[in-house]
């Protein structure tokens, strides 16, 4: 569903949480990353390039945000014992997790399935719901410490109905979509974590135009634009939503 698009939120939204953004360096999750310290927020960079997680991290303190922190990872070659690293670090320096948002994503070409390369399905496979998920098991802990905890997890209009030739990605976020039905109810009534999946839509970013080359970019929102929602979703006004899909533009006509 649609929600909260043009969602207002507080100064202080989410003052005090603690929240990790995966693909932090660019794109949507460096939006997000600059929008949650904005509104409050110390967020955990995580991301596959050093170089660009610590320059969302200056320009977080540049703005007055709070001192955020950074795990370099990348999720084709990550393992549980990089997951458990990670949440060690967090719950070291934190001592509970209050989100998480998974954007790191990997597009992995359009071509027909018939022409697939196993190995690139696999390493699609890995960093779009493989890693995601282990990820997500070994925060576990952290987020059942907070008080009002929310995972994200992107989606995508391809993973919600098939396209010919999306191949690996389509089916990932398909998986994406169930993997989140199945934790949310698991985790609802015996925990304060709620579970979600967000499709981002046509956005303005690297990974819209590998797939698409012709479209022309000044058509289509940019990060910054479609951040209502995802503030929405992290923040508490949306307690009481968990396993559902939410859109963050409206449908395209």
């Amino acid at each position: 569903m649609s929600c909260k698009i043009d969602y207002q939120a507080p100064d202080g939204l989410l003052a005090g949480r603690v929240i990790l953004v995966t693909g932090a360096g660019d794109g949507i999750g460096r939006a997000a990353a600059l929008s949650y310290a904005a509104h409050g927020a110390t967020v955990v960079l995580l991301g596959r390039t050093l170089g660009k997680l610590e320059a969302v991290y200056d320009e977080i303190e540049a703005r007055g945000g709070a001192q955020p922190a950074i795990f370099p990872l990348n999720f084709e070659g990550a393992t549980h014992k990089d997951y458990q690293e990670l949440a060690d670090r967090i719950g070291s320096e934190f001592g509970r997790l209050d989100g998480v948002l998974h954007n790191a994503g990997l597009l992995g070409g359009l071509r027909p399935f018939a022409d697939y390369d196993p190995e690139l399905w696999e390493r699609v496979m890995q960093v779009n719901l493989n890693g995601p998920i282990w990820m997500t098991r070994a925060l576990l802990p952290l987020l059942e410490a907070s008080p009002d905890a929310s995972v994200i997890f992107t989606s995508s209009g391809v993973g919600r109905r098939g396209r010919a030739l999306w191949g690996a990605y389509a089916v990932s976020k398909f998986a994406t979509e169930g993997f989140v039905q199945v934790l949310a109810a698991e985790l609802e009534g015996d925990t304060a974590i709620r579970v979600n999946s967000l499709n981002p839509g046509r956005t303005r970013t690297a990974m819209r135009a590998a797939a698409a080359p012709d479209e022309d970019p000044a058509t289509l929102r940019t990060p910054e634009a479609i951040m209502p929602t995802y503030l929405w979703l992290m923040g508490p006004d949306s307690r009481g939503h968990t396993g559902e899909r939410f859109d963050a533009q409206p449908p395209a006509r």
